[in-house]
């Protein structure tokens, strides 16, 4: 009897790393931190110093608030730990609120008990002259207490690795560095403006970080999808710095689903070995192939299947006549004018159910601004054909609001109650305490209560306008100020029970129909997760209840402000004609304190109104490139089920 030959996973076989990927950040960062507890208990254990390399920046965040979790509750001591950080901007003093020197006590070493003098990080405060015997004597030090057994790593989108750019070479050592224009608009979400990023950094180089003796690169999120491919699959080359990993014996890639997304394993999974053919897993397939040939999809042929590597597809399916025609009825299907479903139809093939109708919707917005931006013209749809639509406002989004928008604002304040004859003795007292209070402001300061209640009241009134625009009625605006958000700077404080509460509050006095969230968590700060998760627990604890009306709630995900919905995904597509793209534009532009100069902007210069219609648009054009009609503008929708 022949034996059985063992199946061999071949999902991994383009990767030149080895990564591993996590359904999340949160477990990932878990998985990492449990590396790194073991390497410092396995050093107490023989009585040595463990030396750690670690990152800064929104990547290890949640790694660093694990560790923390396991030195309060598991006991996890740091006596014996040494850290060199991986760099620091040039120049910044060490207590600004953007400094690493800051960042790295904020999220960890204030609540471990490492020794103070095992603590290293590259000081941006120090006088120009004096920088090369620094990163000299930086070097030295490393090396003098054996090199560094673990360095913890993120990745930049352009693949530095530290603040090593593209073009720093594989020997480089600790240096000044000039940021590349790219990092800086990265990185531009910690200031209040992209002219506030240094344009210098002090970094370990390339050289330096080779010499570890292991190495974790993490990576979270959709925006690092593309360069994660390119240092993993690709040949090493100093122009993705990160790929340079390819050349050390031990380092590992720890990434979330979204991040290791372009891998070829979950890009093209047909490519690496046997691929179950769900119909999500052709219209993949068949839509990515499309577009990379150019053609239509009912324009493929049996000779583009084979050539795309898509012949054991034809094997199972048949000719590619018939499968062309299930992918573009599934893209055709998606397409509709009526977000709310279609009254008085049996569609069965329609996004949306037709009854109830009218239905109740909720549009969750994680900022006063998101709902126009992602999904105005669905907004506007909503409200047009007779639903009953609300939207919850759930942060006050009181941090991007500029000082100079604040003193235009109060001074119209007070010349408007001297117009109106009434006594400007208060009014004109905050004015002056405002323009006093932002003329003294310095980086590290945070804003008085008093200003960012200002601020929070401008984006309340813009909120209110858009709604206004739209048609929406006064007591269908809800602002839930979840106290998650409201600390003043640009680091947010985890999900509460209080914000869910308030969300659980909302939702069972609407008992929606429908309800909108935003589902691009690529913005800077992560506001955009924690609003989700906010509104995703609620939904659970509600069903978990019993709540009978939930059985009738769908939750559809937007997105827009930061990123867009692959086609593939796309489950309801909203088309808009020239017309309506104006409208949105109009209903964006509301908010006055979000034009031209936008804080906190992110690593996308364009402005909200931009980067929404471009998006809309290029979706429109994918749907008309795969043979489908061509809308002026399309906005796309997952429905999330819980």
């Amino acid at each position: 009897m022949a034996k059985k030959t063992a199946s061999i996973d071949l999902s991994d076989s383009f990767e030149k790393i080895p990564v591993k990927i996590f359904p999340d950040l949160t477990l990932g960062s878990k998985f990492v931190a449990e590396q790194i507890a073991d390497l410092i208990r396995a050093k107490q254990l023989v009585k040595e110093k463990c030396v750690l390399g670690l990152a800064t920046g929104s990547t290890p965040k949640s790694l660093y608030a694990e560790l923390v979790r396991m030195h309060k509750e598991e006991k996890l001591s740091f006596k014996n730990v040494i850290t060199f950080n991986l760099d620091e901007y040039y120049p910044i003093d060490n207590d600004a609120l953007q400094s690493y020197n800051r960042f790295m006590r904020t999220h960890l070493f204030d609540h471990i008990d490492i020794p103070e003098k095992n603590i290293n990080i590259p000081n941006g405060a120090i006088k120009k002259e004096e920088i090369k015997s620094h990163c000299l004597a930086y070097e030295k030090k490393i090396l003098g207490v054996g090199g560094i057994d673990l360095q913890i790593l993120g990745i930049g989108n352009n693949g530095h690795i530290g603040f090593n750019e593209p073009g720093s070479g594989i020997y480089s050592k600790t240096r000044l560095i000039t940021l590349d224009n790219s990092t800086r608009i990265a990185n531009a979400y910690e200031f209040a403006n992209i002219s506030q990023v240094p344009r210098l950094a002090i970094t370990m180089g390339i050289s330096s970080i080779l010499k570890s003796k292991k190495i974790i690169l993490m990576a979270w999120g959709p925006g690092k999808a593309p360069v994660l491919k390119k240092a993993v699959e690709e040949d090493d080359t100093e122009q993705v710095p990160a790929s340079l990993l390819q050349n050390h014996d031990d380092v590992t890639f720890v990434v979330d689903e979204a991040a290791g997304s372009e891998l070829t394993r979950n890009k093209s999974p047909w490519l690496t070995g046997d691929c179950e053919w769900t119909p999500a897993m052709i219209k993949k397939a068949v839509v990515n192939m499309a577009l990379k040939l150019k053609k239509p999809v009912l324009s493929l042929t049996n000779s583009d299947y084979n050539e795309y590597g898509l012949s054991d597809l034809l094997v199972e399916k048949g000719d590619a006549y018939a499968i062309n025609l299930d992918v573009y009825y599934m893209l055709r299907d998606t397409i509709t004018g009526w977000p709310a479903g279609k009254p008085n139809a049996v569609i069965p093939s329609h996004p949306e159910r037709s009854t109830p109708y009218p239905k109740r919707v909720v549009i969750f917005s994680p900022h006063p601004d998101d709902d126009i931006i992602s999904m105005g013209g669905t907004f506007q749809r909503l409200h047009d054909q007779g639903n009953d639509v609300h939207v919850g406002y759930q942060t006050s989004g009181n941090i991007a609001v500029t000082d100079e928008f604040v003193t235009r604002f109060l001074d119209f304040a007070v010349g408007f109650e001297e117009i109106a004859g009434i006594d400007t003795s208060k009014s004109g007292k905050i004015l002056a305490n405002a323009q006093r209070f932002i003329s003294n402001k310095k980086s590290n300061q945070v804003d008085t209560p008093t200003i960012r209640s200002i601020k929070g009241l401008i984006r309340r009134c813009e909120a209110r306008a858009t709604c206004r625009y739209v048609g929406i009625k006064e007591e269908n605006i809800h602002f839930l100020n979840l106290p998650f958000y409201e600390t003043g700077t640009i680091e947010k404080k985890p999900m509460s029970e209080k914000d869910v509460r308030i969300t659980i509050e909302l939702l069972r006095r609407l008992k929606p129909h429908q309800v909108y969230c935003a589902g691009d968590f690529a913005d800077p700060h992560g506001t955009h997760i924690v609003c989700f998760n906010v509104v995703l627990e609620s939904l659970r604890r509600i069903k978990a209840a019993g709540d009978e009306w939930l059985n009738d709630c769908w939750l559809w995900l937007y997105k827009g402000a930061w990123q867009e919905w692959n086609i593939e995904e796309i489950e309801m597509a909203i088309p808009m004609s020239p017309d309506q793209v104006l409208n949105k534009r109009f209903g964006i532009f509301i908010h006055q304190s979000q034009k031209d100069m936008v804080p906190f902007q992110g690593n996308d210069s364009r402005e909200f109104w931009q980067r929404a219609e471009e998006r809309n648009a290029a979706t429109a054009k994918l749907y008309a490139d795969l043979g489908l009609t061509h809308y002026a503008a399309m906005e796309a929708f997952v429905r999330w089920h819980y």
